[in-house]
């Protein structure tokens, strides 16, 4: 962002910098989390999913990493060009301040995007600085040796299957399994490192200083030229468009595919078991993804989207959840097995790490009505859907209507056994009354009497088992007693009016129970075992729903306030990761679409009311 920098002491002995201490910059393809301290301590290379080649951030010993940071104590600050995803780290030392810029190179032929190239440009502003950089790649989560050959200014690091090269502008020398450069640079002066895979037809090609300028004025120049098509002009602009540059390095550009967040395996609380990976397609997150990028007037990324789920998602092909999967591989593969990678050590300790994710196999019902959802706004907002894409969307609604009643996961995908919860009703809800509304302005063909009779039967079951009479409130799940801020989406929906007495009642209790200082809470683990341990923090999508449902229910000072004190947790980027912990520290994997599609929509609805 191009507002207040953060100022930190560059940590000295710290093992793990916490995890809103990063900034982020990629390619469409995967990212590189870059530290305020100037290391890169996560990059999983070709693509999001790949084995990571940095994971320090995972293990500060075995993962591997990229420092590049002034040898002489230094503050610093970090920050986004303006308008961009290029990332600038600042160092102020007694005798000078330099910076680094990092980024990765959008515009370029179909080979060089085969480069994956990072460079990190480090240049001098004031008097003069020493820097020093150690080049430490862990190959395959730090399980695979690799050799290392220096020849000139070309470090290749080598592994089965696997090729980076280093290219650089000052000296190199090996230390070991890792290469090592110190260098000086004076007022003006600039020294450039590039990280580039090679293998193939793409072999190692230096970067000099006046190529690195100019890659870093084309990729300035494509974020600056995608960000110009947002039509948010409202109050929170520097938070939603810093947002919706998160979201686009999410997507992954060969597919259309976007992840649910880049990393794996960052602990929802620390010293916790809550580890899991989110390098994937949520069929939920993307299509909300979907939801917030067209509000802003982003259709292209809605475009490609759709183009993933009509290659990847077919109705027809029938597993154990249902027609749909709640989450594919970027490249639209369905096997993702869960392992543990014991030989790590995890985020300050917080073991296990996971990598793959067991909750493939989950049956989430709400995922349909997420994805109806999104198809019909896409339909409304950007262009009509196809006759096959509506073909496939009546066999889904279709299968809803024969499916709805049964106990399933849940949104918060627990493993403590299936129940009824509502928020998989209402969005079963959803899934039809969408299909109606398409099928009604275009004049589709449907079977209308079917659809409106399980859709209204669903609303009748909802009223009536989701209502507890004890609590005066809607409930997590049917003929309970326990809260769930997933309940927030009722109104948001559009299932019940915003000022029903029943909804504001439930919004009194929620805000009684689950809400902490304008934060919120998913559920209460205790009265709702969810079949893991510990606790966990505030949840930040449900504090921007929160938000909405307060702005809907007509208390817009009340929504305002708290909007602005959650926007207070983001870290000094404006980014956030998917829970804040009791002392406000970002937790879970970072940063989340979730989270950020969740403010879009939040910031936009308070804007509205605003006039």
């Amino acid at each position: 962002m191009g507002g207040p920098a953060a100022d930190h002491d560059v940590p000295g002995g710290l093992r793990y910098l916490p995890i809103a201490e990063h900034g982020l910059i990629g390619d469409l393809r995967s990212v590189a989390l870059v530290g305020t301290d100037g290391t890169i301590d996560w990059y999983c290379c070709p693509a999001f999913d790949a084995p990571s080649v940095f994971a320090s951030v995972l293990d500060a010993e075995r993962g591997g990493c990229f420092e590049l940071a002034a040898t002489v104590p230094a503050r610093t600050k970090q920050f986004y060009f303006p308008d961009t995803n290029v990332l600038i780290t600042r160092f102020f030392t007694e005798d000078g301040v330099g910076e680094v810029q990092d980024f990765m190179p959008l515009d370029g032929e179909p080979a060089e995007a085969e480069r994956h190239r990072l460079i990190r440009r480090v240049v001098c502003v004031r008097g003069s600085i020493p820097f020093r950089t150690r080049v430490a790649p862990r190959f395959d989560y730090g399980a695979r040796p690799h050799t290392v050959r220096l020849t000139g200014d070309t470090a290749v690091f080598e592994t089965d299957g696997m090729a980076l090269a280093l290219t650089a502008t000052v000296p190199l020398e090996t230390a070991g399994p890792d290469v090592r450069g110190d260098f000086k640079l004076s007022e003006g002066e600039s020294a450039v490192f590039a990280l580039d895979k090679v293998g193939g037809d793409v072999t190692p090609r230096r970067c000099a200083r006046t190529e690195a300028e100019e890659q870093f004025a084309a990729t300035v120049a494509y974020w600056r030229r995608w960000l110009s098509a947002s039509r948010y002009k409202g109050r929170w602009r520097e938070m939603v468009h810093r947002s919706a540059l998160t979201l686009k390095l999410l997507t992954y550009a060969p597919t259309g595919a976007i992840v649910a967040a880049p990393t794996t395996s960052l602990p929802e609380r620390l010293g916790g078991e809550r580890n899991w990976d989110y390098r994937y397609v949520w069929v939920r997150d993307a299509a909300f993804c979907v939801y917030a990028l067209l509000r802003l007037g982003f259709t292209g990324e809605a475009e490609a989207f759709m183009r993933f789920v009509t290659r990847h998602i077919s109705p027809g092909d029938g597993t154990v959840s249902g027609p749909l999967q709640i989450m594919y591989g970027i490249d639209g593969r369905t096997e993702l097995p869960e392992r543990t990678l014991d030989h790590l050590e995890g985020h300050q300790g917080s073991a296990p790490v996971r990598v793959g994710n067991a909750a493939a196999d989950q049956l989430q019902l709400d995922i349909y009505g997420a994805l109806i959802d999104s198809i019909y706004l896409y339909d409304k907002w950007a262009q009509p859907i196809s006759s096959d894409q509506w073909d496939d969307v009546c066999a889904l609604v279709d299968w809803v209507c024969a499916h709805w009643d049964q106990p399933d996961e849940g949104i918060w995908e627990t493993r403590g056994g299936r129940k009824n919860f509502l928020y998989s009703r209402l969005m079963c809800w959803v899934a039809i009354e969408r299909a109606i509304r398409m099928a009604n302005r275009r004049g589709l063909p449907a079977d209308l009497r079917h659809w409106r009779e399980c859709r209204d039967t669903i609303y009748r079951r909802i009223m009536s088992r989701g209502w507890s009479e004890a609590r005066r409130a809607f409930v997590q799940h049917e003929d309970g007693d326990v809260l769930d801020a997933a309940v927030l989406m009722m109104p948001l929906t559009k299932f019940i009016a915003p000022t029903d007495p029943k909804w504001l009642s439930t919004l009194d209790a929620l805000t009684e129970e689950l809400v902490s200082d304008s934060l919120v809470y998913r559920y209460d683990p205790q009265s709702s075992p969810d079949g893991l341990h510990g606790d966990e923090g505030t949840f930040s999508i449900c504090s921007f729903w929160y938000v909405e449902a307060m702005v809907h229910a007509g208390r817009i000072d009340e929504a305002r306030l708290a909007f602005e004190k959650m926007l207070t947790y983001a870290n000094h980027l404006g980014l956030f990761a998917e829970e804040i912990s009791h002392t406000g520290q970002q937790q879970g994997n970072f940063p989340q679409a979730f989270t950020h599609l969740a403010l879009i929509s939040a910031a936009f609805n308070l804007d509205r009311a605003l006039g």
